[in-house]
């Protein structure tokens, strides 16, 4: 076991994982193979991870940095994590909801569901709020409910 961790430089069961994943991936590839939208799908997928990997990301880590920076009290509980987790949890919302936000697909969402459209701008905003505010009442907890010696 120490030489296969040695040799593989992670865990026993990270290898298995990452060898599930790629079993995944690759089944949906060949079922996505036979569709007429595969090389459309193809090229959101790969313009979706250079977006990310050579835009997006080195922008939130050079914001993290500096924010990290501006906030190193040293002693008091940071509220950096405070800030990130709920940035975070908005940021996934608004990406799985971006049409009904933005207010596109409405065409698309009828035909599919005969529905109306609901606009989810204002939903987005109350969810985001609550966990902002949810975030600061905890670290309201941790940074004044600690008892002084």
């Amino acid at each position: 076991m120490a030489d296969l961790r040695r040799a593989y430089g992670a865990a026993p069961w990270h290898a298995l994982l990452l060898a599930g994943c790629f079993a995944v991936t690759g089944w949906i590839a060949l079922r996505l193979a036979g569709e007429a939208s595969a090389g459309r799908m193809l090229l959101w997928f790969l313009g979706a991870v250079i977006a990310h990997d050579l835009v997006l990301f080195p922008v939130y880590a050079s914001l993290d940095r500096v924010v990290r920076r501006a906030l190193d009290r040293g002693g008091n509980p940071s509220p950096l994590n405070h800030v990130r987790v709920p940035a975070l949890g908005a940021g996934l919302v608004f990406l799985v909801y971006l049409p009904g936000i933005l207010g596109l697909g409405d065409v698309t969402y009828v035909s599919a569901t005969g529905l109306a459209p609901r606009a989810m701008l204002g939903q987005w905003l109350v969810v985001s709020g609550v966990l902002f505010a949810a975030s600061a009442l905890i670290y309201a907890g941790r940074r004044f409910g600690r008892r002084r010696p």
